[in-house]
C-alpha cells in the first residue's frame, strides 16, 4: 500500500486526491516527500507504542483494548497526583494542577464590566427566576458576574441569546478589552442545577467563555472510567484555545470591523463551499464530523485550529513533570495525529490520540462501546498542512493572517 493510499484510507478520501494535492503543494512550497514522511512516522510511532504495550495480537479489537487499559491506568495515576495539588476539593485541585501545567501567558479579553453592562441591558428574566432574584442589581450583590453570564446559555432561550449577543457584541471596540491571565472557576453550589443541565447536554463538566478568558468546572462528580482524564485534557485544550483566540482578538482589535470579526470567531464560522481551488486549504474551526459525517467539507484539504489546541494541551499533559507519577504519560506525546489499520487491508481505523481513546473508554464503561477517531483525523490533516507550511509556528501565522476569510491559499 502506498503512502497516499494508506493515509487517504485513514482520512476517508481517495488516494488519488492526496497524490494530486501533494504534487500541487510540492510545486508551491518546494517541500517534497511529505506524504512518505507522514506515512513512515505514522507507522513507526504506532509500532513503538504497540511494542511497549504488547497487546495479545494486533487486531483492531486488541489494539483498542490495550489503549483503553492504558488510559485507565494513566487516569488512576493522575488522580493520585491531585493529592499534591492545592485546593479543598478534587475540582479545586484539578483547576490548580491545570494552571501549573498549561503553558500559556496573559491574554487579551473582554473586560468583566462588559458582562455587567450586557446583563443590565438584557434583563435575563429566566436567570433571575432560577436564582429567585427580583433584579439584576440583586444578582450583582449576591453572585459572581462572570458565572452568571456563563449560565445564560442554559436558562435563556436561543432566541433571547441570539438577539442579546447580536446587539451587545455589535458595538465592541478595542477599548472593551484588556490584558489579564486566563482564569479557572469552580462553580459554587448555587449553580448546581445549571451545572447538571450542562453535563447532561455536553457529557463533560468543563466549559469556557473564550472572549472573557474564563474556564469553568461544573462540580458534578462523575465516577465513570475515563471521564476525569477526558475532561482534564479538555481543560488544558481550553487554555490553548483561549490563548489562540486572544491573539486573534489582539490582531483584529485595531480594525474598523473588529466587532464583525469577533462575532465570526465566536460563532465558529466555516466557509460554505464544496470545493477549493488548487493550493487552497479550508480553515475549519469546528469538528464538522460531529454535526454531519457526510459534510462535503470533510473531503477537502483543511487545517483545523482545534487540532492545534489539542496538540498543545496534550503536549502539556504528557510532558509535565508530575510528582510521584508511576506511569509514562509521554507514551501519548505526539500521537494526536496517528492512526492505523488492522485486521488486514480492509481493516478498521484505530486512533492513537489520547482524547479519542479516553472518550472510547467512557463509552465502553457505559456499555455503548463506540470507537472515536475524529480528533485524530482532523489532527492528521493539520499535521499534513504543518509539513507543507513549514511547522507549527508558521501554521499559526498563516491561520492568523487568513482566519477571517476562512481559506489559506499557497
Amino acid at each position: 500500500m502506498t503512502a497516499s493510499v494508506y493515509l487517504a484510507k485513514i482520512l476517508g478520501i481517495e488516494g488519488s486526491v492526496l497524490d494530486s494535492l501533494d504534487e500541487e503543494m510540492a510545486k508551491r512550497t518546494g517541500r517534497r516527500g511529505v506524504l512518505e514522511k507522514l506515512y513512515e512516522d505514522n507507522c513507526n510511532f504506532s509500532d513503538e507504542v504497540l511494542s511497549e504495550l504488547n497487546p495479545k495480537n494486533r487486531t483492531a479489537p486488541q489494539v483498542r483494548e490495550v489503549l483503553r487499559k492504558t488510559v485507565l491506568a494513566d487516569e488512576n495515576e493522575l488522580l493520585g497526583v491531585l493529592a499534591f495539588s492545592e485546593g479543598k476539593t478534587n475540582f479545586e485541585k484539578a483547576a490548580s494542577l491545570a494552571r501549573k501545567i498549561a503553558s500559556v501567558g496573559r491574554g487579551f479579553f473582554l473586560k468583566i464590566e462588559k458582562a455587567e453592562k450586557i446583563l443590565r441591558k438584557s434583563q435575563p428574566d429566566n436567570l433571575l427566576t432560577y436564582l429567585g432574584l427580583s433584579s439584576v442589581d440583586e444578582l450583582f450583590r449576591k453572585h459572581d458576574v462572570v458565572e452568571a453570564f456563563a449560565a445564560l446559555r442554559f436558562v435563556e432561550t436561543d432566541e433571547w441569546m441570539h438577539k442579546t449577543f447580536e446587539v451587545a457584541y455589535s458595538g465592541l471596540t478595542a477599548k472593551d478589552l484588556e490584558e489579564r491571565d486566563v482564569t479557572v472557576r469552580v462553580l459554587g453550589p448555587e449553580w448546581w442545577g445549571i451545572a447538571k443541565k450542562f453535563v447532561e447536554k455536553k457529557h463533560h463538566n468543563v466549559s469556557h467563555l473564550k472572549e472573557f478568558g474564563v474556564i469553568f468546572i461544573n462540580p458534578i462528580q462523575e465516577s465513570v472510567a475515563g471521564k476525569f482524564l477526558r475532561d482534564f485534557a479538555l481543560m488544558l485544550h481550553y487554555f490553548h484555545e483561549i490563548d489562540f483566540y486572544s491573539k486573534l482578538f489582539r490582531k483584529y482589535a485595531p480594525s474598523a470591523d473588529f466587532a464583525d470579526k469577533l462575532k465570526t470567531l465566536l460563532r465558529g464560522d466555516v466557509p460554505e463551499v464544496n470545493k477549493v481551488e488548487a493550493g487552497e486549504w479550508l480553515i475549519v474551526q469546528r469538528y464538522l464530523a460531529k454535526e454531519n459525517p457526510e459534510d462535503q467539507r470533510l473531503f477537502l484539504p483543511r487545517v483545523n485550529p482545534e487540532s492545534i489546541h489539542w496538540l498543545r494541551g496534550e503536549r502539556d499533559l504528557t510532558t509535565y513533570k508530575y510528582p510521584n507519577l508511576r506511569v509514562n504519560l509521554k507514551l501519548w506525546h505526539n500521537l494526536d495525529w496517528v492512526g492505523g489499520f488492522y485486521d488486514g487491508d480492509v481493516g478498521q481505523i484505530v486512533s492513537f490520540d489520547l482524547e479519542d481513546n479516553a472518550m472510547s473508554l467512557v463509552s465502553f464503561a457505559e456499555g455503548r462501546e463506540e470507537h472515536f477517531n475524529y480528533h485524530q483525523r482532523e489532527a492528521m490533516w493539520t499535521k499534513m498542512f504543518m509539513e507543507y507550511a513549514g511547522g507549527e509556528a508558521k501554521t499559526e501565522e498563516l491561520l492568523a493572517e487568513n482566519f477571517y476569510n476562512g481559506i489559506i491559499k499557497f
